[in-house]
């Protein structure tokens, strides 16, 4: 885990990492379907010339291409926001940043790998919240957010909780990472709760 923040492929050392993968990628199949726009031609009240009328083929070529596309993890950087901290309870932002100067879009649920000081991947549990999911749109330069919720907290035979140095982050339906600092104590055999994402940097 030698990148910092930025974009690299997914090394197969665990099956933690192809898990985090296959959960990532499973936003895909929720991910809502672009609007598509009505054939052009000459309908009810359409005075324009057949020849003026544009093809329906070449419009929705347009259409797809002034479209924003899905935000691609090296059009991204990522890091953890504040963590606030109370009774053993721990919630954070994580956020994505669209760094490119192209609008893009995120929707769903990232992938998620806590790593310790020497490298190794970290038993890691994301837990989805039962939040519908919304697209949302990151103009260049403008973030998203996931808030992260874990327990610092020993629970059943856990006496002590591994402490990670890093984060693997794999945004959602991406198959590459990002990886931030990211120091804490995950118990609960490695459980972070996860909402979806939403606008901006703050909880």
């Amino acid at each position: 885990m030698r990148r910092s923040n930025g974009a690299g492929s997914l090394p197969a050392f665990s099956m933690m990492v192809a898990g985090a993968l296959m959960a990532s990628a499973a936003c895909g199949s929720a991910t809502p379907v672009q609007r598509s726009i009505s054939p052009a031609g000459n309908a009810a009240g359409d005075t324009r010339p057949a020849s003026a009328v544009p093809a329906a083929g070449a419009a929705a070529a347009l259409s797809d291409a002034a479209a924003p596309g899905r935000c691609r993890t090296g059009a991204l950087s990522a890091r953890v926001g504040r963590v606030d901290a109370g009774a053993g309870q721990r919630h954070a932002p994580l956020v994505l940043t669209n760094g490119s100067t192209r609008t893009c879009w995120v929707y769903g649920f990232p992938g998620l790998v806590t790593i310790d000081r020497n490298g190794d991947a970290l038993r890691t549990r994301p837990r989805r919240e039962n939040v519908r999911p919304q697209r949302v749109t990151l103009r260049p330069g403008a973030s998203a957010h996931f808030r992260m919720h874990w327990t610092e907290v020993p629970s059943g035979r856990e006496t002590t909780c591994p402490a990670s140095a890093r984060l693997m982050v794999i945004p959602p339906d991406e198959t590459s990472y990002l990886t931030v600092p990211f120091s804490a104590r995950v118990c609960d055999d490695g459980r972070i709760d996860l909402t979806p994402a939403a606008p901006g940097a703050r909880l």
